[in-house]
């Protein structure tokens, strides 16, 4: 996963993880949400048929895709103007985590979906999750991916879940062209893309109260947006997989 924009190749690596629901969902069982909520798997983003399958609301997407030449340089290209993000505390519209652990892209997108929005409300009290978010609030976003970078707790559930994909996973040293961004409608009802390489989180526009994360102003502020800049910039490699954070039914 094209990590070095920052995580540096002497930093600590993570097993890639794998963009699978069930994984995912073990994942944030195991840190400390309720089985209430989880993944799902996203067929298609422009299909009311294949988007029915999708429990809502959905609270967030991951979105994972090779990365390109394409997509480097559309990154460096919006994030050269902006300043470094240095927002903490309880008043920050969104928590940002800036990814310091090589191939943990994976990780730190999930954590971008279960920290803000509908989900934060549902950690459960005393979990890891709990106690790692209330460490985090009132860190700048260093010494928060500090936090992450020394955290045995999820460092442990990382590793498990790790496991648990479909297909072999790579060695945490290995390199992997894959990277996961993070699309959640917040707190403040604004849609936000959430990446630990970029310089901090990324409004992509407000949504109503009863537009979620798969709704059609979201998909065309985030998924689709993102997809379009792709295809502008001559990436003839749109591969992408998608999982929504929602209602569980198991």
């Amino acid at each position: 996963m094209a990590d070095h924009a920052d995580a540096p190749s002497t930093n600590k690596a993570f097993v890639p993880l794998e963009n699978n629901p069930e994984v995912m969902s073990h994942l944030i069982h195991q840190l400390g949400l309720p089985s209430t909520l989880g993944f799902t798997d996203v067929y298609s983003i422009d299909e009311p048929d294949l988007l029915a399958f999708v429990p809502r609301p959905s609270h967030a997407l991951l979105l994972v895709f090779p990365v390109s030449p394409t997509y480097e340089a559309s990154r460096l290209s919006e994030d050269g103007p902006l300043p470094e993000y240095t927002g903490s505390g309880p008043a920050e519209p969104v928590m940002w985590f800036k990814q310091t652990i090589r191939n943990a892209c994976g990780l730190i997108g999930l954590l971008h979906a279960v920290a803000n929005g509908g989900p934060r409300k549902h950690v459960l009290p005393g979990s890891d999750l709990e106690t790692l978010l209330r460490e985090a609030e009132p860190l700048g976003p260093i010494a928060r991916a500090d936090l992450l970078y020394e955290s045995k707790a999820l460092e442990s559930a990382h590793a498990d879940a790790a496991r648990l994909g479909d297909t072999a996973a790579p060695q945490a040293e290995d390199n992997v062209d894959l990277h996961f961004v993070a699309f959640v409608k917040g707190s403040d009802g604004r849609l936000w893309e959430l990446d630990g390489r970029r310089k901090g989180p990324l409004e992509r526009g407000r949504l109503a109260d009863d537009e979620d994360a798969l709704s059609e102003k979201a998909l065309e502020l985030g998924v689709r947006r993102f997809l379009k800049t792709e295809a502008a910039g001559g990436n003839p490699d749109l591969r992408f997989s998608l999982v929504s954070l929602g209602p569980s039914f198991d």
